[in-house]
């Protein structure tokens, strides 16, 4: 038993240790959401990789303009057995045989490819919006996140300290015989769900540190400190039909099932090109193997389409479009759900954060300094004390919950509309 008691009573002073000694390991950085974006931008690593994919998709293009390369070939007698000379030219002798030829691309072959180059860079290049896009929202809600939990862990610090000035001062009236065990075990049991609940929250909040300074790229010793601007936002008119107007323009994921779709229309017409065989022509000139020395001959050459006129590829390339087509139908329901929802939760969100919530926020603090200076004045007992108790955390809890629910929900409209209807 008492070794129960010595642990209940040397743990808030270990989780002041505890907290010092981790604050001394840190550097803080007190940073708003603006300029996280900033940080964001510049630094982040999975950004900058994607970056890179859409600069090799764009030198694509620039491949697909170019002209085949000119071919030139040349025989020549290697050994003259009659003079034992090698590549011998002399007087006339000896033999040269030289060839040019040049493909001429048919059908708009050139002009097709180049389409889909840039199909496929328009590709490469929402993905990597799409990317940011996604990034971004993960930034948004660790941030909102780790603003809400450092929040909560100062109501759980406060509550911490007064239950631990409360245990001490039933300790001495217990050890007097002026306060009965069952009040004492009530209130050590009340400080060690808040301590258990405060470890928690620390646990929460070493996750989101880890994943906000890696989508920030920030020094791994950095304590990263969400400066949360929660002002009631001013109300916004939201027109659906508007935001998914605008979600159509600017999602990236919807674009990109749109290029694709262009890309494989694209395809089709290049497919149906190669099956029109490519004009060679060439010019050659022969010095003595022709039936007259010193022959200059021209070379006009294509393959005859008897067998293989491209059929397989044709095909495939009209299922293909069909594919896409059903993917960008698919995408774009999804894009009408995701602006409806979105526009819902907001609005409920919105109803329940007003000034009437901050100013109840205010007196419910002065109400708690009044229960407890109460209680130890003996005005109120025990059970009252500890229910108000209770109840205060909860409802600071869920007031600060509510905070984050809006900034969710600022966070999703924005995301399913692919850009910043609401600022956070």
């Amino acid at each position: 038993m008492r070794t129960i008691k010595s642990l209940l009573f040397i743990s808030p002073l270990f989780f002041s240790l505890l907290t010092q000694k981790a604050e001394a390991q840190t550097d803080t950085l007190k940073i708003n959401f603006q300029d996280a974006e900033k940080q964001f931008i510049e630094n982040n690593l999975s950004l900058l990789a994607q970056k890179y994919n859409v600069d090799a998709s764009k030198a694509l293009i620039q491949q697909a303009k170019l002209w085949d390369n000119p071919v030139l070939s040349t025989d020549q007698n290697i050994h003259d057995g009659s003079t034992n000379k090698f590549f011998n030219h002399s007087n006339g002798g000896g033999q040269v045989f030289v060839q040019l030829n040049q493909v001429f691309a048919t059908a708009g072959k050139r002009g097709k490819q180049v389409k889909v180059a840039e199909d496929d860079a328009k590709v490469q290049e929402a993905a990597f919006n799409d990317l940011m896009r996604n990034l971004h929202y993960n930034l948004q809600l660790d941030f909102s996140q780790l603003g809400s939990l450092n929040a909560q862990q100062l109501v759980y610090q406060n509550e911490i300290k007064s239950a631990t000035e409360l245990v001490n001062a039933i300790q001495k009236s217990f050890d007097v015989g002026n306060t009965s065990m069952k009040d004492l075990i009530r209130l050590k049991a009340l400080l060690f769900g808040l301590q258990n609940d405060m470890v928690e929250n620390n646990r929460q909040i070493n996750d989101l540190q880890t994943e906000l300074k890696t989508l920030l790229q920030t020094k791994e010793t950095t304590f990263v400190q969400p400066v949360i601007n929660n002002k009631p936002i001013e109300t916004v008119n939201l027109d659906v039909q508007s935001l998914i107007s605008q979600a159509m323009t600017n999602r990236p994921d919807y674009l990109s099932n749109q290029y694709q779709l262009n890309s494989a229309t694209h395809n089709l017409a290049y497919q149906k090109a190669l099956a029109v065989p490519d004009l060679t022509l060439g010019v050659s000139y022969d010095q003595h193997s022709s039936y007259a020395a010193h022959y200059y001959g021209l070379q006009i050459g294509f393959p005859i389409p008897l067998f293989n006129r491209n059929q397989g590829n044709i095909k495939s390339a009209q299922y293909n479009i069909k594919s896409q087509e059903s993917t960008l139908k698919q995408s774009e329901f999804q894009l009408k759900n995701d602006v409806v929802a979105a526009v819902n939760q907001y609005k409920l969100n919105i109803q329940l954060f007003s000034t009437q919530q901050i100013a109840f926020n205010e007196q419910y603090d002065k109400l708690f300094g009044a229960m407890l200076k109460s209680f130890q004045q003996r005005q109120i007992s025990l059970v009252e004390f500890v229910d108000f108790f209770d109840t205060y955390k909860d409802t600071k809890l869920k007031i600060l919950q509510q905070q984050y629910n809006l900034q969710k929900a600022i966070a999703d409209l924005n995301f399913a509309v692919g850009t910043t209807v609401i600022k956070s």
